[in-house]
């Protein structure tokens, strides 16, 4: 790709890109949020027309009007936003488009079915072919778009931030099929936020910044620090901060949490007030189906919630916000925006009242609070006014938080805050989650980034089969303490999660 240029109304998202990629190579595109990554990507993979620039396959120019032009090319995306549909089974999705034909010219159930069994095997995936996807968590919903990303016979895979929402031992199996691929002669563009796996796989790194390219490393030249100095071009500082305030324990009761995955599973914990409580475990044990439980988001679920010494009833997501309980729900698109509403729009959403006199929204009391939102998040917009879905996936993350944060939270439920966000983002929210638990508030952050996990959190709740296996307190939260108790380990370290 040489000389790539790409405008959006108000912002230049490329400016001169240019990037090589060798047969069997793995190129890691690093950047910030909003450098232009996904840009790069989408041009690359048919979505978006460059406005400049030209692109050559095997040294010769080929024009690529659409994905369907993309996927002639056997140029397979794995995006960052997933592309599934939730109302078909797993093999469905996997040979979307490109669906075989029985004698009669009919869909042929049997083959699909068939076929995709190996590519689910392949990625270690214990689910069924016949499994619809509503029924898949977040990381299984991605780890089918990697399996059809394998069934297009692929001569480059595009792969954006694909372990974001994948554990430990799912992101492994994920680093090691990259370098089977690259064996096979595949290359691969690998976005991701988590230097560690760049620094593992990665035979050159490119990195943007705003808009342009920022440098180049060679396989010996990588290393966090260098990633960091071009992405940023100023120090990260380490994301652990201790407290500044006295705890007041027990301010936050959670007892009886049932949700409906685990209905005969009954959840009990304690958050102090001025604490970042961190839930990790392996994916499907039920973090998230808990917190969505408190926040009257399951229809099946329930809990009984206790914010200092007031009992409050949750039954609706109204209920909960009305107590000054907020979720940042892990999927940001589908359920913490409205992506064809502003930045704007979607900060004052759930406060109106709070922006209305006499039943009308004042425009100015908006406009002040997404201006302060964009400003303390250091959000990447042309404007107050710019669609949410124009926005890099960062950037609406940090909508997102927005959103709350000007409501001044009482207790902020957080499933995965930083998926998909680069490390100098990172290091702003970590920052904006101490203080507004030094403030008072509760944090209660589920993430399957170890690093962030035992980084972040005073106190770790590790979650296995639907119930808390233990709680690590600051000294003994480590990856081993962890592992063992997500696993179903007893070990001594472990605390109970709650004092009564």
């Amino acid at each position: 790709m040489r000389g790539i240029g790409k405008r959006f109304p108000g912002v230049i998202a490329l400016d001169n890109v240019s990037l090589e990629v060798g047969a069997g190579e793995v190129v890691a595109l690093c950047g910030e949020n909003g450098a232009g990554k996904s840009t790069l990507m989408k041009i690359l993979g048919g979505i978006y027309q460059p406005d400049a620039g030209e692109i050559f396959m095997d040294g010769a120019a080929v024009t690529i009007n659409n994905v369907t032009d993309s996927m002639k090319l056997r140029v397979a995306f794995i995006h960052q936003e997933l592309n599934v549909l939730d109302n078909l089974d797993v093999a469905a999705n996997v040979f979307l488009g490109r669906e075989p034909k029985n004698g009669f010219g009919l869909i042929d159930l049997k083959k699909i079915h068939a076929d995709t069994e190996p590519f689910l095997k392949r990625l270690g995936l214990d689910i069924a072919s016949r499994t619809p996807l509503d029924r898949l968590s977040i990381a299984e919903k991605q780890m089918v778009e990697i399996a059809k990303a394998l069934s297009l016979d692929s001569r480059i895979i595009i792969m954006d931030e694909p372990t974001s929402s994948l554990t430990l031992q799912e992101t492994d199996r994920l680093l090691e099929l990259v370098l089977e691929l690259k064996k096979q002669g595949v290359s691969v563009v690998y976005i991701s936020h988590r230097l560690s796996e760049v620094e593992h796989i990665a035979d050159r790194v490119v990195v943007l910044r705003d808009g342009k390219n920022a440098g180049r490393l060679s396989r010996a030249e990588i290393g966090h620090d260098q990633i960091v100095g071009l992405m940023v071009g100023r120090e990260i500082k380490s994301t652990y901060a201790a407290s500044k305030v006295a705890k007041t324990p027990g301010y936050l009761r959670v007892r009886n949490a049932i949700s409906g995955r685990f209905p005969a599973k009954r959840v009990a914990f304690d958050a102090a007030r001025g604490e970042i409580l961190g839930f990790a475990g392996l994916v499907g044990a039920g973090r998230s189906e808990i917190v969505k439980a408190m926040v009257g988001l399951d229809p099946h679920g329930s809990a009984e919630v206790t914010i200092g010494d007031e009992r409050i009833f949750i039954h609706t997501p109204t209920d909960a916000i009305g107590h000054g309980i907020y979720l940042v729900p892990e999927d940001r698109r589908g359920e913490g925006l409205v992506t064809g509403m502003t930045v704007r729009e979607n900060t004052t959403l759930p406060a109106l009242k709070k922006y209305s006199t006499c039943t009308l929204i004042s425009r100015e009391r908006e406009r002040k609070v997404a201006d302060e939102q964009i400003k303390s998040l250091n959000i990447k917009t042309p404007g107050r006014e710019s669609l949410v879905l124009n926005l890099s996936g960062g950037n609406q993350q940090k909508v997102v938080l927005g959103k709350w944060l000007s409501m001044s939270p009482k207790v902020m439920i957080m499933d995965e805050p930083t998926r998909g966000i680069d490390v100098g983002a990172k290091a702003e929210i970590y920052r904006l989650m101490r203080e507004l638990a030094d403030r008072g508030g509760v944090i209660l952050m589920i993430s399957s980034d170890m690093e962030e996990v035992l980084n972040v959190s005073d106190r770790v709740a590790v979650m296995h089969e639907g119930k808390i296996a233990g709680v690590l307190e600051r000294a003994d939260c480590n990856e081993e303490n962890v592992m063992n108790l997500a696993v179903g380990k007893t070990i001594a370290a472990a605390r109970p999660a709650f004092l009564n």
